[in-house]
């Protein structure tokens, strides 16, 4: 099904693509020779750090045993120039392409290029290294030997075309000699079948990675079919396939969002307008990087982007579906981690829910969103990196927003025990309380009431009412003195064990209120007899179970939320009635 849907991608972006054989590859140095073969210079191809140019070139062989093959006219470091390593591997490697060349040269004995390849070559090893070591730009090639994009083609003087995308040489190349065929199991057509699939490295994992991959060792083979051949996949079906994976998880694609080593993939299945913005929308939301930020004019975007399609504003077919495909680097391959294919207006309306069980009230000045995996996962770990959480967890809640179901509990107590350990400067933030009413309220649990996006004073709850009492009295010392320490001292136990701590910090706010004057004295009174009235008749609850808790919390965040809304109020007609005055 996702080797399927990888496919069809590829037909749909088939305009974009590489063509069968071919493939974009970053190749960072250019060897430029002359007529005679004699090395020139080093050109730099590299775009920054992590990067450089694409050529289209022809796709690398999949490399395997103890003879590894050379790649089409360009290749790394080992087998181009015969060094970044040890002799006895580089050699080896070294001649093999040196025997590409030549024979490259006997199909294309008129070819300028090749035949300026096959007259550098002829020089030998030694000549070779001691004339590009001259080179000023050697010295920082030397030190990047070992990244991805190390790759060295050639150039002939006086052109622009290097050898790996030129297209006569391309030409030439034969298809490899492939007698076996068998029924692709993707594509349901006999064909010739490979034997070994193409890589498609994910960050965190290794550069020969590849989704689909075989055991090689006797025992594992099925009726003596080894490798692929047991579970046989075409060519052609295989290129397609890998080609469209490939492409999203380029570096600046808008296709991929990362956590961690965790990276996620995420297409539609039509080209039309619905789709186009579904897919940028979810990058807006998701894509960016842990370091960068986004403002609520872009998040609020988003949503009426995805209630767009859900209302059918942009119009979408039954058969629309929206994929995701969660992957995680292995020790041999790449893990399928998560997998979700979703109908296109059924995956708006869950996007649109999660956007409504995380909305809560917020009084900030500086409204910044927090509905992306980035503001979840800082806000349960000790350091504020979504990195430092658990591996697993960012699947767990990816599969919440993407399916419609309860959010992980393992997301709910890490918010928990953050607010237990190290409360912030107003005890609760938005993202830890919108985490905590977002689960509760996702529960199938009809006993009790659903946790509104601000203060609801219907709202019964034992655990709701004592976290609207903690924050009438933590707000009444904060009045009186300044401090907090009603907060820091009892906020964990309170929310825990009501009834053995509401006795003293209901005696000690009864001495905090005594500073204020009448009129504020008077206000929160009736604040504090409007919640202890509907405390049950027994008293407080002895404990509160976990849920409970996260009511308690929530009720302290909305009532907080409420008392900081009025204060600004009455500050606000103050300074008008000071205005009026002046």
């Amino acid at each position: 099904m996702i080797l399927k849907a990888l496919c069809d991608y590829y037909d749909l972006n088939r305009d974009r693509m590489p063509v069968e054989g071919r493939e974009l590859k970053q190749i960072a140095f250019i060897l430029v020779i002359n007529d005679d073969g004699q090395f020139i210079r080093i050109e730099d191809r590299r775009l920054d750090a992590r990067s450089a140019q694409e050529f289209l070139v022809r796709k690398q062989p999949q490399r395997s045993g103890t003879k590894p093959p050379p790649t089409y006219l360009y290749d790394n470091s080992k087998y181009v120039l015969g060094t970044g390593d040890t002799d006895d591997k580089c050699l080896p490697r070294f001649n093999s392409f040196k025997k590409l060349v030549f024979d490259t040269l006997l199909k294309a004995p008129d070819n300028r290029l090749i035949k300026a390849m096959a007259k550098f070559y002829e020089q030998g090893r030694e000549a070779i290294l001691k004339a590009i070591c001259q080179d000023p730009l050697w010295d920082d090639v030397a030190k990047n030997l070992n990244k991805k994009y190390s790759y060295f083609s050639f150039l002939l003087q006086g052109t622009d075309c290097i050898a790996a995308a030129d297209d006569d040489l391309l030409a030439l190349v034969d298809d490899e000699d492939e007698v076996l065929e068998g029924r692709c199991l993707i594509t349901g057509i006999c064909a010739p079948i490979v034997r070994i699939t193409t890589p498609t490295p994910i960050a965190g994992g290794k550069s020969n990675g590849s989704m689909v991959s075989f055991q090689v060792n006797s025992g594992y083979d099925s009726y003596g079919k080894e490798q692929a051949y047991n579970a046989p996949i075409s060519k052609e079906a295989e290129f397609r396939y890998s080609t469209a994976l490939k492409s999203m998880l380029l570096p600046e694609s808008r296709h991929k969002f990362q956590f961690g080593t965790r990276t996620f993939v995420f297409w539609c299945s039509q080209t039309g307008e619905a789709g186009q913005q579904l897919e940028e929308g979810l990058f807006s939301l998701f894509g960016y990087k842990e370091s960068e930020s986004k403002s609520e004019s872009e998040i609020e975007q988003v949503r009426k982007t995805f209630k767009s399609v859900f209302s059918g504003q942009l119009q979408t077919n039954l058969d629309d579906r929206f994929y995701i495909l969660g992957l995680a680097p292995n020790s041999a391959r790449i893990a399928v981690s998560y997998w979700a294919e979703v109908p296109l207006r059924e995956f708006a309306g869950y996007i649109l829910r999660h956007f409504d069980a995380m909305d809560i009230i917020d009084t900030r000045k500086n409204k910044q969103p927090y509905f992306g995996l980035y503001s979840l996962l800082k806000s349960i770990t000790s350091t504020g990196k979504a990195s430092d959480a658990s591996p697993n967890l960012p699947e767990q809640i990816a599969k919440s927003i993407f399916q419609g179901l309860p959010y992980p509990f393992a997301l709910f107590m890490g918010v928990l025990n953050r607010v237990r350990a190290g409360q912030t400067d107003v005890g609760v933030s938005i993202t830890q309380a919108a985490i905590m009413k977002a689960y509760l309220n996702r529960l199938n649990n009809n006993n009790n009431k659903k946790l509104e996006v601000m203060l609801d004073k219907e709202n019964t709850n034992q655990g709701y009412l004592c976290g609207r009492l903690f924050a009438v009295l933590d707000k009444i010392q904060q009045d009186a003195n300044n401090i907090n320490t009603i907060r820091e001292r009892y906020m964990n136990s309170a929310s825990a064990t009501p009834a053995a701590v509401f006795a003293t910090i209901l005696n000690l706010s009864n001495h905090h209120a005594e500073k204020l004057n009448m009129g504020s004295q008077i206000h929160y009174e009736k604040i504090k007899q409007e919640i202890m009235d509907k405390i049950s008749a027994d008293g407080f609850p002895a404990h509160l179970d976990l849920q409970d808790q996260g009511r308690f919390f929530v009720g302290y965040y909305h009532q907080r939320q409420e008392l900081f809304k009025k204060t600004n109020a009455e500050d606000g007609e103050e300074q008008e009635q000071s205005t009026e005055q002046n």
